[in-house]
């Protein structure tokens, strides 16, 4: 009897222990997933597109008459000085005779270039006396604010002011060397054949050699006509600009981006291949779009912004003209902005939602969303400060659902902070 007792007890415990481990096996465990958490942040939203750098103000040397050039021996990267550098030397065909309406039309020309000139002058004094104007504002801004009587946006607004003070100066500048240019090109179709050289008797002739002299301070960009040869009147032959002050970034922005970019935005400039970041301020959205063909073949309506630097010449000295960089226009941010991982997102119905983690469930969430940078998004209402959220939500998650963080190991967790 004690035996068949002991046979029962042995077969009670064998199927008590296949049941417990039944049970352990099909047991629901909780799901394995990420999470994030809701915290405040530094948000910044912006339009990321690729520029090229430009020298705003570029000149072209070209030939004042038709003649016979001679090998031009300066090279890209020359610093040359205005009115006084020589970049090309030409020998000028012989001039037809001029008649007296001729003469009377280029000396009329002559005399409404000079007109225009003092013109010029005169607004080249005005953008002159608006700079000093703008200088003396923002230094009494700057000391104001330091004294907490005027705001930061006051302080940028006076900082943009002289900056654009600044560039009208440059343009009434580059408005005076047009026009001088302007006034040489009308003297210069004035050239009879006494002036060159021609005698009276042909076998007298002897020719004459005039230089072309770089029309401002700057460097030379490069050669459009470097070996001699005889070239028409008006052929360009090379361009100059001041690289070290006035070059600037030209962003071909799709239009639909370009109607959130106001001048006066901050411009962040990455990938330009020197040590960290360089910082631009939008000076001009231009009015006019063109079309433009994508990589892909896709017909897209772009318009050109252009950007100024804001730090100094010496951070970006190593830039030239047409070079790539990589811009990254702000349009939105906010130093303390209460954000959520854009991963925690997803769609119900027209609302954004999220699966908060409350006591080990997965709580359905509906969240709103203010400015999203597909990275962060910001939270207006729906989530507290220091929440838990589940990242990347698979369709096998539902309300109620028992999850645990899923562990990150050493090296992915190492990628991820990178």
């Amino acid at each position: 009897m004690a035996k068949k007792n002991s046979r029962n007890y042995l077969t009670i415990s064998i199927l008590i222990l296949i049941v417990a481990l039944l049970t352990f096996a099909f047991w629901p465990r909780p799901l394995m997933v990420d999470m994030g958490e809701v915290v405040r942040n530094h948000l910044v939203i912006t339009i990321d597109e690729e520029g090229k750098t430009r020298v705003h103000d570029a000149y072209i040397v070209s030939t004042p008459v038709a003649g016979r050039i001679l090998r031009v021996h300066v090279e890209p990267g020359d610093q040359v000085i205005g009115k006084k550098s020589v970049v090309a030397e030409m020998l000028p065909e012989i001039a037809p005779p001029l008649d007296v309406r001729t003469v009377a039309e280029i000396r009329a020309a002559i005399a409404t270039a000079e007109a225009v000139l003092r013109t010029a002058h005169a607004d080249r004094n005005k953008a002159v006396a608006d700079k000093k104007l703008a200088e003396v504002e923002l230094r009494r801004t700057r000391h104001l604010q330091k004294s907490n009587v005027m705001s930061q946006s006051e302080l940028d607004l006076a900082l943009r002011q002289a900056y654009v003070a600044e560039a009208a100066l440059q343009a009434a500048q580059a408005t005076i060397t047009m026009r001088e240019a302007e006034i040489d090109n009308a003297r210069a179709r004035l050239i009879s054949q006494n002036d060159n050289g021609v005698a009276d008797h042909p076998g007298d002739r002897t020719e004459k050699v005039f230089s072309l002299y770089a029309p401002v301070n700057g460097q030379v960009l490069r050669l459009l006509q470097e070996s001699a040869s005889t070239l028409a009147a008006g052929t360009p032959i090379v361009e100059i600009g001041n690289v070290e002050s006035d070059l600037e970034v030209v962003v071909e922005l799709l239009s639909s981006d370009a109607v959130q970019v106001s001048p006066g935005n901050r411009v962040i400039f990455l990938g330009w291949g020197g040590p960290g970041n360089l910082e631009g301020i939008v000076q001009r959205i231009e009015p006019w779009g063109f079309t433009k063909v994508s990589a892909l073949g896709v017909e897209e309506q772009r318009v050109n912004t252009i950007i100024r630097f804001t730090d100094p010449q010496q951070t970006w000295k190593k830039l030239g003209h047409g070079f790539r960089v990589e811009a990254k226009i702000v349009v939105w941010e906010k130093a303390d902005a209460l954000v959520v991982p854009s991963s925690a997102l997803f769609r119900a119905g027209r609302d954004w939602a999220v699966f908060q983690v409350i006591d080990g469930k997965a709580t359905f969430r509906r969240v709103e969303i203010g400015q999203n940078n597909g990275i962060e998004a910001q939270v207006s209402s729906g989530l507290e400060l220091g929440d838990r959220v589940i990242l990347y939500p698979s369709s096998a998650l539902t309300d109620g659902t028992k999850v645990a963080e899923r562990e990150i190991k050493a090296g992915s967790r190492a990628m991820q902070n990178k």
